[in-house]
């Protein structure tokens, strides 16, 4: 049939494959980022290799699902409600939010400084929720934000706990660098990975952004599984290493309540 196409059926299993449509849809969504905001068709045309009359087919599709809207002005079009709403969905479904809130706004009026609760998805790390802390530090980092796995306090934690397979698969391909103190040799950041673990928290100081400096600890269910972390952000020139101890305790403690709290929800 015209268009069909090796991933449009599986021929040795007869059954269906993945849908061209809705691919071309996710590949569409995964297109917006902090530095696209919007999107014309004939961006799209160009990074789906597709003519503009088709791009603009697909655009006007997800228009009329929701999924985006036209941008101000008629030029180009972008993110709409109904993303904003799965979103929240996708929040509430994880149940962490509601049980997270009243322990990182404690945490956060105890040491004075942001807290972020993030968990792991795939090869990366979404912000679940986040908690300012008055007169300090305001944090660019947005709920539903994705960071890279391998740099940062926050993503080492969840990173540190993930199982062997994810770590080695994580560790195949090239690591990305944000600053010299990112670790990007698969070695040492094994090492680093089994120094967390071993002491129950992670600290980084500049390996994600230069300024700050991130402490984190995990959030785990019963058994044990790992399900999230609350880690809190600083301007590291403000808290000198021998300081360092007294912000691990106040988040260490707020990340077993935490996790207490997973535990009696059955979460």
């Amino acid at each position: 049939m015209p268009g069909t196409t090796p991933r449009d059926a599986d021929h040795g299993s007869g059954h269906r494959g993945r849908n061209s449509t809705a691919d071309r849809a996710l590949d569409i969504l995964l297109l917006f980022r902090d530095d696209r905001l919007a999107l014309t068709a004939s961006q799209v045309a160009g990074h789906l290799g597709v003519a503009r009359s088709t791009a603009y087919r697909y655009l006007q599709s997800l228009t009329t699902s929701g999924f985006l809207e036209e941008n101000d002005g008629g030029v180009g079009f972008r993110l709409g409600p109904r993303v904003l709403d799965l979103a929240r969905l996708a929040r509430k479904g994880v149940g962490l939010s509601e049980l997270a809130r009243p322990v990182m706004r404690e945490l956060a009026l105890a040491v004075g400084q942001p807290v972020l609760l993030t968990r792991r998805t795939g090869d990366s790390v979404v912000c679940l929720e986040r908690e300012e802390a008055l007169h300090t530090l305001r944090l660019s980092y947005e709920r539903g934000q994705v960071f890279p796995v391998n740099a940062g306090a926050a993503a080492l934690t969840l990173l540190a706990w993930a199982p062997d397979a994810d770590i080695e698969r994580v560790l195949a391909r090239p690591l990305p660098r944000f600053t010299d103190a990112t670790i990007t040799h698969p070695d040492e950041l094994r090492v680093r990975l089994a120094g967390i673990r071993a002491r129950g928290y992670a600290v980084a100081r500049g390996e994600f952004d230069p300024d700050l400096l991130g402490i984190g600890a995990p959030v785990h269910r019963e058994d044990g599984t790992i399900v999230a972390a609350v880690s809190i952000a600083a301007l590291s020139h403000r808290i000198p290493d021998e300081q360092v101890p007294h912000y691990v305790t106040a988040v260490r403690a707020s990340a077993a309540e935490l996790s207490a709290r997973v535990s009696r929800m059955g979460l």
